[in-house]
């Protein structure tokens, strides 16, 4: 598994996951707020199924010297 998911994207699927979940726990969103372990899960990882079925990629690319 290559890395798909880099830098801002990253950050901003930790942070929606971890909303989402608090969300959750504090009884503001129902059950399905859960779901914010997908994010969670896919931004902690670097890696996104979608991305790489799609072919999309937010890492960012080293220049060859």
């Amino acid at each position: 598994m290559t890395k798909n998911v880099g830098g801002i994207d990253r950050i901003l699927r930790i942070v929606a996951g971890l909303v989402l979940i608090g969300l959750t726990i504090m009884g503001t969103l129902p059950v399905w707020g859960y779901i914010g372990i997908v994010p969670l899960a896919t931004g902690l990882i670097g890696w996104c199924p979608p991305y790489a079925i799609l072919g999309f990629n937010t890492c960012s690319m080293k220049k060859p010297d």
